[in-house]
């Protein structure tokens, strides 16, 4: 199971995401759900990025929103960094 720390600065852009699109609200939490319950399921698309994202990874929410992350491995930890549209976060 992958632990995830929400910083206060992430939790104020999911908030604000949310709001903005209400109905993604449900597929917000299964994305993060999945997320603890294995990183690895092929509907997050799990990727890292590159470039001067390249310490970051990315999944998705749907076919057009991306919630980049940092992703350790070794502590089996992820941390949200920024959550919206395809081309917003990268």
């Amino acid at each position: 199971m992958t632990r995830i720390i929400f910083t206060e600065s992430y939790e104020k852009r999911a908030k604000k995401f949310l709001k903005i699109h209400p109905e993604l609200r449900q597929q917000y939490a299964k994305t993060i759900r999945l997320l603890a319950l294995n990183p690895k399921h092929p509907s997050l698309r799990l990727h890292g990025l590159h470039g001067r994202l390249a310490n970051l990874y990315s999944i998705s929410i749907n076919i057009s929103y991306r919630i980049t992350l940092q992703f350790m491995i070794k502590n089996n930890t992820a941390m949200p960094v920024y959550i919206g549209k395809h081309d917003e976060v990268y």
